[in-house]
């Protein structure tokens, strides 16, 4: 009997710790579980409040943009208020319920505006469907100047014309719709046209641009290598020469770059307009609150009665 009594005391105790475990290991999962959701929803929490504060960073955009363009109406300089970046700065000292409750966030905001119509615009390789040769040729010298295969440059042009309506036909019909339509909307769609690598799109990445609609390069704030694209046999040395002079005397009309150039000895292709004003920006933004981080581009345009964002993605 003594045997027996001590298999079944045996067999209790290995099912009482079995049951223990199991209860231990049930208990673990359902605590676990909370904690996931708790994480998950402290995540969407501070998501939402990057959001916030990422809109907070554009209404200062634009505020400046704004200001920008009542004390400025007719110029656009790399010099203006608006080029002056925003360092890293603590949002926990300016929010008062965080002050209160004694509370402390690593919450920061930074970020930068930059003038979109320094960069060459995509948009204006083609009209009504047909490729401009003018701005074509502009391209090829920007990809020269980049150390780039020129001949990307048509295959472009063909794309951004096959996106755009035709022309209405002699009967006066409608314009027709796009054409196998390439989204040429980032740097990083240009690896759709057969012949260009990440490498090449990366090179162009701060140099070009796709807006809206067809738009004027503000050579106030262009850098050298798109400066060069303009002109046939303007070297990026020229180009970075003019830079440095436009610093000390921005350029107040086009007739005054014009005359620029013609003391160098070389003038604008006929055809080719720019400007010394800009109405597209782009606005770099940097926000880290807590363990959440959100880094976004916007393009904010300023033509109407009010800046206006374009768009916004986060990068």
């Amino acid at each position: 009997m003594a045997p027996r009594l001590h298999r079944q005391r045996g067999v209790a105790v290995i099912t009482a710790l079995l049951l223990t475990t199991l209860a231990v290991t049930i208990v673990a999962s359902l605590f676990w579980q909370q904690q996931v959701q708790v994480r998950s929803m402290e995540n969407q929490r501070l998501h939402l409040q990057t959001k916030w504060i990422l809109r907070g960073g554009l209404d200062w955009a634009r505020l400046i943009l704004q200001q920008d363009r009542i004390d400025n109406p007719t110029l656009t300089t790399e010099t203006g208020a608006w080029a002056t970046p925003l360092a890293e700065t603590r949002l926990d000292d300016y929010v008062e319920r965080e002050r209160v409750a004694n509370e402390k966030f690593d919450a920061t905001l930074s970020g930068r505006i930059t003038d979109a119509q320094a960069r060459y615009n995509l948009a204006n390789l083609a009209e009504n469907g047909v490729p401009n040769p003018v701005q074509t040729q502009v391209f090829q010298r920007l990809l020269q100047n980049l150390q780039l295969n020129p001949g990307l440059a048509q295959a472009v042009a063909n794309e951004v014309a096959l996106s755009q309506p035709l022309p209405p036909n002699p009967s006066g019909g409608v314009p027709q719709p796009a054409r196998e339509p390439l989204e040429l909307i980032r740097v990083e769609d240009l690896l759709a046209v057969s012949g260009f690598t990440p490498q090449a799109a990366e090179k162009l990445r701060e140099f070009v641009i796709v807006l809206p609609g067809r738009s004027k390069l503000n050579v106030n704030t262009a850098p050298p290598e798109v400066l060069a694209s303009l002109v046939e046999n303007f070297s990026v040395s020229q180009a970075a020469t003019l830079v440095q002079y436009r610093v000390r005397a921005p350029f107040l009309d086009v007739a005054g770059f014009t005359n620029y150039l013609k003391q160098s000895g070389n003038a604008l292709p006929a055809g080719l307009e720019v400007d010394v004003k800009s109405d597209y920006f782009l606005v770099l933004t940097h926000v880290k609150l807590d363990r959440a981080a959100l880094d976004a581009q916007s393009l904010i345009w300023r033509g109407g009665k009010a800046p206006t964002l374009q768009w916004m993605r986060e990068i």
